[in-house]
């Protein structure tokens, strides 16, 4: 805080009153302290109320300087962030997709002159959206880390709110699983010859262990491309292991693992990736792989995920429980299976139709429309309700002349 006085000549004859005395025309000082740092100098100046001005000034300047040196910046707040969140050992993906959300926000402060992390408002946020061209459910996933930094800048005072939080979600549509049928199948593995032929038999052996260990296993593109050797204990691979430390083992048919012994490998420690990449890079060579495979065996909508889809839908038909489908799959809750995969268990299928065969011979009308077409005579159901229809106890007006009274007027 800085004080202003008169610091009183010799000869002035308030001297003795003392620096609280301000009529006279003696210079003015200041005392107190500015920017963290003593001062004790002249103003120059004789009059009053110019010198108050120039005090507030200084000091309003002085808590702007101070404001933005509390205020953190955007560049700032998402270093930290991506700190934190590889010192809580996230996967290389997630981290991947943060940063490339983060080179987008930069750039588009850069559009908008945007520096301090306070400035990302409401407003600000929805426009930062609108220069999305991702697709409703890239958009969603991306709001979701959105939300998830600035709720991290929340969390410690730096913003007083977060939000990111009133942003809609986009509406996405709710798209079936779709796994392979048997036919794609075949045509996806006989494709194999001639991709052989245009990038080589060793490269086609290798990918014909690819795909039928994605078919096999259920494993993410991105698992299956940093798969280690020694998850492969005979025919049986280490999936996972749970949080009660309990391995969860996927049993492989005797043809994945010929496949996978007669593949060549590209490292000494894992069958699909050298070690020497980023695992992001790896999985994009392997997707384009998949792509030109898909391409030879005319299956346009081919995608490396159907993979793990037709591993999943072809054990619930065979009748293997959802809840063991969802260990398998590596899935935190059962719900999730349940979201993907419950059109496709055997048992409610089977639930499904008898409910309707049932619920169809009971219905009277098919079986009068059944009986004329065959000349026969169809049984009918009884259906009986204990629901009253109409008023049920009669009407209880028998005067006429109440009823309608304009017909007796």
């Amino acid at each position: 805080m800085l004080t202003i006085y008169r610091r009183h000549r010799k000869n002035c004859k308030q001297r003795a009153k003392g620096r609280k005395h301000r009529h006279c025309l003696c210079p003015i000082w200041v005392d107190g302290a500015l920017g963290g740092k003593e001062m004790r100098e002249s103003l120059k100046l004789r009059d009053w109320q110019r010198a108050q001005e120039m005090i507030r000034e200084w000091e309003a300047e002085d808590r702007r300087t101070r404001q933005q040196e509390q205020q953190i910046t955007i560049k700032d707040a998402h270093e930290k962030f991506i700190a934190d969140a590889e010192a809580r050992k996230l996967n290389d993906s997630t981290l991947y997709k943060y940063r490339l959300l983060f080179r987008q926000l930069d750039g588009f402060a850069e559009t908008y002159k945007l520096q301090f992390l306070a400035q990302l408002d409401l407003d600000t946020l929805a426009t930062f959206r609108a220069t999305w061209t991702e697709g409703p459910r890239t958009s969603l996933k991306k709001l979701e880390r959105l939300r998830a930094f600035m709720r991290f800048a929340e969390k410690r005072k730096w913003i007083d709110d977060n939000p990111a939080t009133e942003l809609k979600a986009p509406k996405v549509p709710n798209k079936p699983t779709m796994p392979f049928t048997r036919q794609e199948m075949i045509r996806i593995l006989g494709a194999l010859e001639p991709y052989g032929k245009s990038a080589g038999i060793r490269n086609a052996q290798r990918l014909r262990a690819f795909v039928l260990l994605l078919r096999y296993s259920g494993l993410r593109i991105g698992d299956a491309t940093q798969l280690d050797v020694s998850r492969v204990d005979g025919n049986k691979l280490l999936l996972h292991t749970q949080k009660t430390g309990v391995p969860v083992y996927c049993v492989l048919p005797d043809l994945v693992v010929e496949a996978l012994d007669a593949s060549p490998r590209s490292s000494e420690r894992y069958f699909f990736w050298t070690g020497a990449s980023t695992v992001h890079s790896a999985k994009g060579k392997w997707q384009r792989r998949l792509q030109r495979l898909f391409e030879f065996a005319k299956v346009p909508t081919g995608h490396p995920h159907r993979f793990r889809d037709t591993f999943a839908v072809e054990l619930l038909l065979a009748g293997v429980p959802l809840d063991r489908v969802s260990i398998l799959l590596g899935h935190s809750s059962i719900r999730i299976t349940e979201r993907h995969y419950a059109p496709w268990t055997r048992s409610r299928q089977e639930q499904i139709e008898a409910d309707l065969r049932a619920a169809w011979s009971n219905d009277p009308l098919i079986g009068e429309v059944h009986a004329r077409y065959t000349g026969k005579r169809v049984a009918r159901t009884a259906v009986f309700s204990r629901r009253r229809v109409g008023r049920g106890g009669g009407d209880r007006t028998h005067d006429l002349r109440l009823k309608r009274p304009l017909l007796y007027h």
